[in-house]
């Protein structure tokens, strides 16, 4: 039986993924008190014993944490932003062909962020097919619930007096310097950042990333488009192509509890909307994963989770 500690499961993601795993007969959870959760020996110890350890922790505490490892052996699923675009770490996107592999060999795997996942499950594809130059200029809208900014997000929207700004979407972001850009640009393939807008509501969880496109930026129609996707992710049991009908609207909501991602295509010859939905806590944060845990143990990648 396979030895699995959380580093962080107080925290949105980790207790996510405690959550998962809970019900799981095949694996054993590493457990500290809530006295010695932060003790460095402790910590020391429960990843020096584990077979996968993930690390639900700010980026400083998840390099702090690599550092306390000395076990070879001990697998790390990093949440955080901290090693996602840095050498030696697999990043956590399998579905991306040349990194299923990698995932489940490397041993430090850099779990993606949630808005990231949606542009590169939206944008790879196509700059790897040739459909989008790297040089293309882009734009992203970026919807996602609450839960994904975390424990103090999540008690500032849920207060009983809370503030009446929170009622309405919150655009955040501001300076175009977000910390999943580097990744986008890396794993999306594409040369520069997109206009990012990122966009926080008043609801706990669920995330629809659409990417805009217009004829002159793209060199085949929506319908080819939505094919290219069928195509890339022929077999794939976690990313599937096509939106349920909504009665002309696509809520963000869609997904939540979750741990699959769903891409579809929109709009007409001149003006086109990529979009994807998905959790941000699964496939986003927990579900991705738990999914990466899964190939690093040489287990089917979907299981424990819901789709």
């Amino acid at each position: 039986m396979k030895r699995v500690f959380i580093d962080g499961s107080a925290g949105t993601t980790g207790l996510r993924i405690r959550e998962r795993l809970e019900g799981r007969k095949d694996l054993e959870l590493i457990r500290l008190t809530e006295e010695n959760r932060k003790d460095p020996e402790a910590r020391r110890e429960a990843l020096n014993t584990a077979d996968i350890a993930f690390l639900c922790l700010p980026d400083a505490a998840a390099r702090e944490a690599v550092a306390l490892l000395e076990d070879p052996d001990t697998v790390l699923i990093d949440t955080s932003t901290a090693h996602r675009t840095a050498e030696g770490w697999a990043y956590g996107f399998p579905e991306l062909k040349s990194l299923r592999e990698q995932i489940a060999t490397s041993g430090r795997i850099a779990n993606p962020g949630c808005h990231a996942t949606g542009f590169i499950a939206l944008i790879a594809p196509l700059t790897r097919a040739g459909l989008l130059k790297a040089n293309t200029p882009l734009s992203c809208f970026s919807l996602t619930g609450y839960s994904g900014g975390g424990k103090k997000m999540i008690a500032e929207y849920e207060a009983a007096e809370r503030s009446p700004l929170l009622d309405a979407p919150r655009q955040y972001g501001l300076t175009q310097s977000h910390k999943h850009l580097p990744e986008m640009i890396r794993y999306g393939g594409v040369s520069a950042a997109p206009v990012f807008c990122p966009i926080v509501a008043p609801y706990y969880a669920g995330m629809e990333v659409t990417v805009p496109l217009t004829a002159e930026q793209i060199n085949c129609t929506p319908a080819q488009l939505a094919d290219c996707y069928r195509e890339y992710y022929r077999g794939e049991k976690l990313i599937h192509v096509g939106a349920a009908e909504e009665g002309g609207f696509l809520s963000a909501g869609a997904f939540a509890g979750r741990d699959d991602l769903e891409i579809s295509v929109h709009g007409n010859e001149e003006r086109i909307l990529l979009v994807s939905r998905f959790d941000n806590l699964g496939k986003g944060a927990s579900g991705a994963a738990i999914q990466n845990m899964n190939l690093a143990l040489g287990l089917e990648e979907d299981t424990g989770l819901v789709r």
